[in-house]
Order: structure tokens, then C-alpha cells, then sequence
């Protein structure tokens, strides 16, 4: 670790529901001794880092203030939420061209102050954008992280423990590749307590069979579309996942989390960033793990990495 960074320091940049929610976890959990709040709008990221302040004799001290990007010269973590919001109707991918301009000032400004911290991309559409962080910034891929699927994820744990009747805790199955429409789950490693799910379900008391399975797989990755649609945005889990991240590495855990990162040779997929199971710890990104999938969901993540690269070579970068 470079001797200048701050090792509990986190600037957060981009103060709307993202954001701001993300600072308030990072806070409850203990997350970071200091928070550094960064967004266009000055008065909406001083506002948010009042509210916050508001609430330091509940959690444990940190010192969370509004600033600028000479801020952020030794964050060690600087988290980058900043971005137009997927409207209703719109697809993470539609807003790629909407993201680039905004994204090519943002990592130039970081760069300018800070280039030994670690980057963790949270705007969508992320695949995309971490990649493209990753190219513009000239940081080693190590350092270059998306919240990728490890939302995902989570939700699919989520919606298996409420259809098993077990607790999340003791559901483990991944989503991997984009995050987004064409993301995989892999039921092929998906357990309960150690049993595979496909060992699991005739025994559960819920008689489920691939019928279930495949909505709950549709359930995960639409979820979004439908939290948009209801309520404009979704921002408590997405929160919650970043400050998983942040906790793996600000507390070097070795966590193994579904990050996007940039993908060297993983299933013979390169130059564009996805998710797979990751090591995370102080250094970002220790090792992804290339993990021994079906035939179908090998196919499956390579047609992922083939649309997202479809997608970034229509940019102007």
C-alpha cells in the first residue's frame, strides 16, 4: 500500500440515492474513519453529508464531510456512483453513451490527485463502465473493480432462501457475467448446507422443480425493471453490496464476492470486464477464480462477454 493513502479513507463520488445511501451503510457498519462526499452539485452532497453527521453519536466515529476531488489525494477506496439513472423502460445498456462523456471527467479528475487508491465502479451499465475506467485511467487491473453481480447474487440467495423456507445464510449459488440481461446463474455449483440444489429440491417440502427455478433465475434479472417501475430507482441493497466490497477490502477479509473485473484469459474471454467469483482484499482484486461450470453456462457467460464487447466498441472512447 502506497504510504500516502489514508488505509480507512473512502470518497464517495456522486451524492444522489446511490450515493448518499451507500455513505449512510458505510457509516451504520464502521465502514471507513473517514468519508468524503463528491458530487457536481456541492450543495446536494453538503446537504447529505449534514444529514449524516447528524446521526455520529449512534455508530461509530468517522468524520464524513462534503469536498472536491483534491479530496480525495489519499482515499484508499474511491467509490464512483456518479451518473445518470436508468429511467423506467431503459435497459443498463442504454445508458452507455449517456455514462462515457460523464465517466471520461470523472476518472480524469480522480487521476489528477489520486492514482494509488483502489476504483470501484457502481454507475450501470458497470460492465462497461468498469472496463472503460480501467482504459482511461491506466491503473493496474488489480485496482479497477465493478460492483458487477454481487447484487445479484444476492438477490438470487434471496429469492431461493424465501422459496426453500431456509435462511439466505445457508443458500450459496452465484450469478455471473453481466449484470444485466444477459447475466448466467449457476445452478450447476447453486447448494443448500452443502447439498446441491439439484439434490436439494426433491426433498424440499416445497416440491419445486425447473419450472421455479427458471422464474426465480428471471425474477433475479429483472428485478430491477421492476423496482424502477414501482418506486424510480433502486438504491438500499445496491448500497449494501457496495459496502460488502468496501468492508473486504478496507479490512483485507479475502471475501469472495461476484465483482466485475477485467478478464485475462478466463474461459479464453479477454479485454472486457465481467463478473466471476473474486478474491477481495487490501490490494483490490487478489484472484478471480475460474470456476468449474456446465457446458450451458459456459456458453452462456462467453455470450455475455460477446455482447458486452459488442456494445463497447460502438463508443467513442
Amino acid at each position: 500500500m502506497n504510504k500516502n493513502l489514508n488505509p480507512n479513507k473512502i470518497a464517495v463520488i456522486g451524492a444522489g440515492g446511490v450515493g448518499a445511501t451507500t455513505a449512510y451503510a458505510l457509516m451504520v457498519q464502521g465502514i471507513g474513519s473517514e468519508i468524503v462526499l463528491i458530487d457536481v452539485n456541492k450543495d446536494k452532497a453538503e446537504g447529505e453529508a449534514m444529514d449524516l453527521r447528524h446521526g455520529a453519536s449512534f455508530v461509530n466515529p468517522v468524520d464524513i464531510y462534503a469536498g472536491d476531488y483534491s479530496d480525495l489525494a489519499d482515499a484508499k477506496l474511491i467509490i464512483i456512483t456518479a451518473g445518470a439513472a436508468q429511467k423506467p423502460g431503459e435497459t443498463r445498456l442504454d445508458l452507455i453513451k449517456k455514462n462515457t462523456g460523464i465517466f471520461k471527467n470523472i476518472v480524469s479528475s480522480i487521476t489528477e490527485y489520486n492514482q494509488d487508491g483502489i476504483l470501484l465502479v457502481v454507475t450501470n451499465p458497470v460492465d462497461i463502465l468498469t472496463y472503460l475506467t480501467y482504459r482511461l485511467s491506466n491503473f493496474p487491473a488489480n485496482r479497477v473493480i465493478g460492483s458487477g453481480t454481487v447484487l445479484d447474487s444476492s438477490r438470487f440467495r434471496s429469492l431461493l432462501s424465501k422459496n426453500c423456507g431456509v435462511a439466505a445464510s445457508n443458500v450459496h449459488g452465484y450469478i455471473i457475467g453481466e449484470h444485466g440481461d444477459s447475466e448466467v446463474p449457476v445452478w450447476s455449483l447453486t447448494n443448500i448446507a452443502g447439498t446441491p440444489i439439484s439434490q436439494y429440491c426433491p426433498i424440499c417440502s416445497k416440491a419445486c422443480g425447473g419450472d421455479d427455478l427458471e422464474q426465480i433465475s428471471s425474477q433475479v434479472k429483472n428485478a430491477a425493471y421492476e423496482i424502477i417501475e414501482k418506486k424510480g430507482a433502486t438504491f438500499y441493497a445496491v448500497a449494501l453490496a457496495v459496502a460488502r466490497i468496501a468492508r473486504s477490502i478496507l479490512r483485507d477479509e479475502n471475501a469472495v464476492l461476484t465483482v466485475s473485473s477485467l478478464m485475462e484469459s478466463y474461459y479464453g474471454i479477454e479485454d472486457i470486464s465481467l463478473s466471476l467469483p473474486t478474491i477481495i482484499n487490501s490490494n483490490g482484486i487478489d484472484r478471480v477464480l475460474e470456476l468449474p461450470l456446465s457446458k450451458k453456462e459456459e456458453k452462456a457467460f462467453k455470450e455475455s462477454a460477446a455482447h458486452l464487447k459488442e456494445n463497447f466498441e460502438q463508443l467513442e472512447v
